[in-house]
C-alpha cells in the first residue's frame, strides 16, 4: 500500500462523467487539480457512440483521458454512473490513490464521495453551479467550473511584437497568466519556477522549450513573453509593464 504520509506529491485520481459534464472547462479543472497533486489517472466515461460526446472525444489525445466505454443497458437511461462509481471503488481498495477528483454536476455520486472520504482521502468536485447542494457539501471542496474560468475582461491582451521578433501564442500567454495568477509570489512578484511549471503543464499546454521561467509582475493585464539565453541555459521570461 502507498504510504499516504510521504513527501512525494498527491497521485490524484480525475474520474469525468461525460454524460453530465462539458469538456468547456477541462482546462481549468486540470490547472486547479494540479495544484493539489498529481493527476496520473484521468478517466472520461460514456457511451462514445453518442455523437454528444464528440466535444469529449477530442479532448482524450491532447489532455492524456483514457476513454472509458459503457453502452446504454436501457434505451433512455445511462449505466456510467455505476460503471465510473465500481472503478473508483477499485482504486481506493487498491491504496495506489491519496485523492479523487470527481467531474460532474450529477447528485448520484453523493454516497462515492461520502464513501472515499470515509477512507481519509480527499474528495475534489467540479461542477456548475447547479449542482445539488447535497454533492457539494459531500465534496472535500467544490469548484464551480463557470467560475474558474477566466472572465471576459481578465484575459490577456496578445503584445504587439516588434520588429524581428516573433508574435507570443495566445494560448500559451493564457496558460502562463492562468498558472502564475495561481502560484505563490514573493515581494517583488517573483513565482517559484517549479511551482510555475506544475501549473502550466496541468493544462492543455507543456513546455519543451525553455529549462527555467522567470517571472515578474507589475500589472496583471498586460504580459510579456521573451526567449533568453544566459549562462547557466535557455530561459523562458515572463514578464508584464505598467
Amino acid at each position: 500500500m502507498r504510504d499516504r504520509n510521504g513527501e512525494s506529491d498527491d497521485n490524484v485520481a480525475l474520474l469525468i462523467d461525460a454524460d453530465n459534464a462539458s469538456p468547456e472547462h477541462l482546462d481549468e479543472v486540470l490547472l486547479v487539480l494540479g495544484e493539489l497533486g498529481t493527476i496520473n489517472i484521468r478517466r472520461a466515461y460514456g457511451n462514445w457512440a453518442k455523437a454528444s460526446l464528440k466535444g469529449w472525444g477530442a479532448q482524450t489525445g491532447p489532455h492524456s483521458i483514457v476513454p472509458m466505454q459503457q453502452f446504454d443497458v436501457v434505451k433512455g437511461k445511462s449505466a456510467t454512473d455505476m460503471r465510473m462509481t465500481i472503478d473508483a471503488m477499485d482504486l481506493l481498495y487498491r491504496g495506489n490513490v491519496d485523492g479523487f477528483g470527481i467531474m460532474s454536476s450529477d447528485s448520484d455520486f453523493l454516497p462515492l464521495a461520502q464513501r472515499i472520504r470515509e477512507d481519509g482521502l480527499q474528495v475534489y468536485g467540479f461542477g456548475t453551479a447547479k449542482t445539488p447542494l447535497s454533492f457539494q457539501q459531500a465534496c472535500s471542496r467544490f469548484f464551480d467550473v463557470s467560475a474558474l474560468a477566466l472572465a471576459e475582461d481578465e484575459t490577456l491582451d496578445q503584445p504587439i511584437a516588434e520588429k524581428g521578433q516573433r508574435p507570443v501564442d495566445t494560448e500559451l500567454l493564457q496558460v502562463l497568466g492562468s498558472a502564475y495568477k495561481a502560484s505563490k509570489r514573493d515581494e517583488e512578484g517573483y513565482a517559484p519556477l517549479s511551482e510555475l511549471g506544475q501549473r502550466a503543464t496541468a493544462g492543455s499546454w507543456s513546455s519543451a522549450c525553455a529549462d527555467a521561467v522567470v517571472v515578474s509582475r507589475t500589472q496583471p493585464a498586460h504580459f510579456r513573453l521573451e526567449a533568453e539565453q544566459p549562462d547557466y541555459g535557455p530561459v523562458l521570461a515572463f514578464a508584464c509593464s505598467q
